[in-house]
């Protein structure tokens, strides 16, 4: 088997006080360079022993990636405690900017589109964890879908077809999984005019699972969600925000799965759609959204 050693180097310059460079020597490369201001700077690897999440071996490498002044530039890659990559994100400033890949943990693509601003641009596809298409969509420069957007069933075959222009729907036709017909709606202003809208009965009997009792709902944290706390170890009471600074989740953590209190939704415009209640772990209703 080989084995991966690091060399803790510090370097004491000293002329006016006294300033330290710091790095590691990783199978003869130079990585995780601290400079004499105390700033990262090149090519770091995050290991388990320095991230401290659950999950990961001491050694085991968390992400990867270039940092200048201490801030992320270019593509990141993040890995699962398997080991296979769990994303790859291009960073300007420490910012997500630009093209993004994430996975399933079994290999498989879970999205892949372009960020700028914090907001979905151009070309967005994501995939079932079977490798199916799930979604198509397109976005404008200002976030907003527009033209044509596709959903799919886990087997592939089409599910809705929608004709959106900057964010608002126009038209949208759906379909049951044997691919026949089973509905074309017509929006108006995004509002659905009822009269123009046809639906259809399926040409196959559709099968009806009985569900015994309710699936547990399980909510839990992101790593791009910030603690108002500070440093979050996936414990304990936190109120959590998203990278639009907006409220995400609110109540008691535990190994980051929310236990009690309760989770925001927010839409593609950054409106607050939705607020979820958990206790025990559980979702057990939605809680009233604040009138304005």
């Amino acid at each position: 088997m080989k084995h991966i050693y690091y060399i803790l180097i510090t370097i004491f310059i000293s002329s006016i006080g006294v300033a330290a460079q710091k790095y590691e020597v990783l199978n003869g490369d130079t990585v995780n360079y601290i400079d004499e201001n105390n700033l990262k700077q090149g090519f770091w690897k995050i290991f388990g022993r320095m991230a401290q999440l659950p999950d990961y071996q001491p050694e085991q490498v968390v992400e990867q990636g270039e940092y200048q002044n201490s801030r992320k530039q270019g593509i990141w890659k993040k890995f699962f405690p398997n080991g296979k990559t769990k994303s790859e994100i291009a960073y300007v400033n420490s910012r997500p900017n630009g093209y993004y890949k994430t996975y399933y943990d079994n290999g498989e693509i879970e999205e892949e589109g372009e960020w700028k601003n914090n907001k979905n641009t151009g070309t967005f596809i994501r995939k079932h964890p079977n490798g199916e298409l799930a979604q198509e969509f397109v976005f404008n420069e200002k976030g907003k879908r527009d033209g044509t957007q596709k959903y799919y069933y886990e087997d592939g075959k089409l599910m809705i077809e929608a004709e959106i222009k900057d964010g608002k729907e126009e038209k949208v036709t759906e379909y049951y999984p044997d691919g026949s017909l089973k509905a074309e709606k017509v929006f108006v202003d995004g509002n659905l005019d009822v009269a123009n809208t046809k639906v259809y009965e399926p040409k196959t009997p559709i099968k009806v699972e009985t569900i015994e009792k309710d699936p547990v709902v399980i909510v839990k944290a992101k790593e791009t969600e910030k603690s108002n706390k500070g440093n979050f170890d996936g414990n304990g009471q936190h109120k959590l925000y998203n990278t639009d600074k907006q409220i995400s989740k609110d109540g008691f953590f535990k190994n980051y799965r929310l236990m009690d209190g309760k989770s925001y939704k927010y839409d593609e415009n950054g409106i607050l759609i939705n607020i979820e209640l958990f206790k025990g772990g559980r979702y057990i209703g939605d809680a009233p959204l604040p009138k304005d």
